[in-house]
């Protein structure tokens, strides 16, 4: 089995009908940085790559069935990845050493992101890297407002590119602004009139020293005060919006222990795992000197990793999660009786 260093990172790139997924990854693939990256495609997609760009990446690009990989397509995208590896290893096609996945603009991320991280075979060879949304400048309002798919797609982002903001009134992106940092607070929002690096984009992520850092620290930030939940979510009110959809921020003083904290966090996400859209967080783990990051996305919990120091002076645990319909208070009284009763073990991730 590969190591997560060693796995090949697969970048999801999603976000809602019309919202510039397409334009935002042929300037990805622009770049030199990602030359050597394979591209997974729907060719009924609202836009679509277009024959420039599959010229561009040539036998690395595969256009999947008619349909939609996050539903009927979700064994063809797993075949198709399974054949570019077995073609790369083979010699078959030219090297590559990352892989992109452009939905739908109706794409539920988390069944797709099931299949990369929880596939009996490829989840040995491939490892989830950044998750990157368009939202468009012009139209997000209302999208969010009709579109639950789009309030998916922007919760499990690691990363928020607001499109055609040269089209829309800077009042109106300063409002979508804030609208996605209360779905996702702590996903950087750039604006697709600047320019993109790749390592801002998708080559810096979690496995990367620097850009755990980061991420961490940025977390880090949406809890603050006392144990318990904060007011105060990344300078806003976490606040309950009509389609039930929240931000909540959990800190504790106390350590953690981390038999009792994996088997309070595989409880919540099995019994709940369809309205918890995502849960970031930097644990103080009894036993252990420096912070352990844990992700989730649904019913899905990423490895955790440990990180060589703490990204800032506060050492206290933080967890953030985006759900739908579940109760603050109960998730919070529910971590804590857990953690009390797992002290006397220990134990250390």
């Amino acid at each position: 089995m590969m190591t997560d260093s060693a796995a090949i990172p697969v970048n999801l790139i999603t976000g809602f009908l019309g919202s510039g997924k397409t334009t935002l990854l042929r300037r990805l693939l622009a770049s030199p940085a990602l030359t050597r990256t394979a591209v997974l495609v729907n060719e009924l997609g609202e836009i679509g790559l277009d024959h420039l760009l599959l010229r561009a990446v040539d036998e690395r690009t595969v256009v999947l069935p008619s349909g939609c990989v996050c539903c009927s397509l979700r064994s063809d995208l797993s075949a198709a990845i399974r054949d570019l590896l077995s073609q790369r290893e083979r010699g078959l096609l030219p090297p590559f050493d990352r892989i992109a996945i452009e939905t739908t603009g109706l794409a539920d991320p988390g069944p797709i992101l099931f299949t990369i991280m929880a596939h009996p075979v490829i989840r040995h060879h491939v490892r989830l890297g950044n998750i990157v949304t368009t939202v468009d400048g012009v139209n997000g309002h209302r999208t969010l407002a009709r579109n639950p798919e789009s309030i998916k797609q922007v919760a499990v982002a690691d990363r928020l590119v607001i499109t055609k903001t040269d089209l829309a009134g800077a009042d109106s992106v300063e409002a979508l602004r804030h609208e996605l940092r209360q779905y996702n607070p702590g996903a950087p929002i750039l604006d697709s009139v600047d320019s993109l690096d790749p390592d801002t984009l998708v080559t810096r992520d979690l496995h990367d020293a620097s850009g755990r850092l980061q991420d961490a620290a940025r977390w880090g930030h949406l809890g603050l005060g006392s144990a318990g939940l904060d007011s105060d979510v990344g300078g806003r009110t976490a606040s309950r919006h009509s389609n039930d959809i929240a931000t909540l921020a959990l800190t504790f003083d106390e350590p953690m222990d981390w038999t009792a904290f994996g088997i309070w966090l595989s409880m919540l996400l099995h019994r709940h795992g369809e309205q918890v859209l995502r849960v970031k967080g930097i644990l103080q783990v009894a036993g252990v000197p420096t912070p352990v990051i844990v992700q989730g996305v649904q019913h899905l919990v990423h490895p955790p990793m440990h990180l060589e120091r703490w990204p800032t002076a506060d050492h206290r645990t933080r967890l953030v999660f985006i759900v739908r319909g579940l109760d603050r208070r109960q998730l919070e009284r529910s971590l804590a009786a857990f953690n009390r009763l797992g002290t006397r073990t220990g134990s250390a991730a």
